[in-house]
């Protein structure tokens, strides 16, 4: 998927900066757009604090900040909240912040005593650091929408995923399969894509990262399976299932995720799983294990956020990007 050619003229006052989280996807988008990556000096004082400068004149200009909230978490959130709150003092006209993956989304309500709904507490800072409005891709939460004050758009990277895997496989023989019930509604839209049935997990989750799949809902067997899901973290949720989907008569279990946070030990289990591969997006910069895994594909998201980029910039809509 490339973005369309845009005549030059449109960039007098637009411009895409990059924080240190993904520097590289930052730099696709730009070549996508044809325009520069904006300039920045970004730095860490020796006790850790974060010093940084806007290198250009940004008066009036229409910014995109490009910067996912991925591990190290914390840092690369008040890396972004700095930049924002640098844009909107430099008099930036608009200030765009373009998150390809959203740090803290899986803490998005309080479901026992004393805890903070942490997703809503980020998007409380984020709006209150000066954005404009915020481009956000597969959020965990679609709800997460709503703790903002402030423009939303909000992308899948389905488009992307279900054109890699469109023909992969015969028809007849594939199923895609939701992780969990949470995921229904994802799974059912790449199974409409596809043309193809869709089958449940139905798991129960005994402590954080941790889950027990219970039983299967559908009939999986002499099927190529497809799990679809937002993200993979320790991926100890992801080998539970296809092992489950395995015992339960399916040929193969592939599956696709859009954030491939893969902490501790997911990459390493992922390679030894009977998995047959796993497909991510470049939302968050892979690791060298990652990438020297054979089992695991990066597609990029690029394009798809250029051409979304692009349409908010000339006031136009970004429903065509959903088809």
């Amino acid at each position: 998927m490339s973005a369309p050619k845009v005549p030059r003229a449109l960039y007098t006052d637009f411009k895409v900066f990059s924080g240190t989280a993904n520097p590289a996807l930052t730099q696709e988008i730009c070549n996508s757009l044809e325009c520069p990556l904006g300039e920045m000096m970004i730095k860490r004082f020796a006790d850790g604090e974060t010093h940084l400068q806007i290198q250009e004149n940004v008066r009036g200009a229409d910014v995109f900040l490009v910067q996912p909230t991925c591990t190290p978490v914390d840092h690369h959130l008040m890396e972004l909240l700095l930049l924002i709150d640098a844009f909107k003092r430099a008099s930036a006209e608009r200030i765009t912040a373009v998150l390809p993956y959203y740090g803290y989304a899986r803490q998005d309500r309080k479901d026992r005593p004393r805890m903070p709904i942490s997703a809503k507490l980020v998007a409380s800072l984020i709006e209150r650091a000066g954005a404009s409005r915020v481009l956000a891709l597969d959020l965990h939460a679609a709800q997460i929408q709503g703790f903002f004050d402030i423009p939303v758009d909000h992308l899948f990277s389905a488009p992307v995923m279900v054109e890699y895997f469109d023909g992969k496989f015969d028809r007849g023989e594939l199923i895609v399969v939701s992780p969990d019930a949470g995921g229904v509604e994802r799974a059912r839209n790449f199974a409409k894509r596809l043309n193809v049935p869709l089958a449940i997990i139905d798991k129960r989750r005994t402590d954080a990262n941790v889950a027990e799949v219970m039983n299967i809902i559908g009939d999986v067997r002499g099927k190529n399976c497809l799990m679809v899901d937002d993200l993979v973290d320790t991926a100890g949720t992801l080998v539970k299932g296809v092992e489950a989907l395995l015992d339960a008569g399916a040929k193969s279990v592939s599956a696709c995720a859009t954030h491939a946070v893969l902490s501790g030990p997911a990459v390493e289990r992922v390679c030894t799983s009977p998995l047959r591969e796993l497909v991510v997006s470049n939302s968050i910069p892979p690791g060298e294990q990652a990438r020297n895994c054979s089992k695991i594909r990066v597609l990029s998201v690029a394009p798809l956020l250029a051409r979304a980029i692009q349409s908010i910039h000339e006031g136009g809509s970004i429903s065509t990007l959903f088809n």
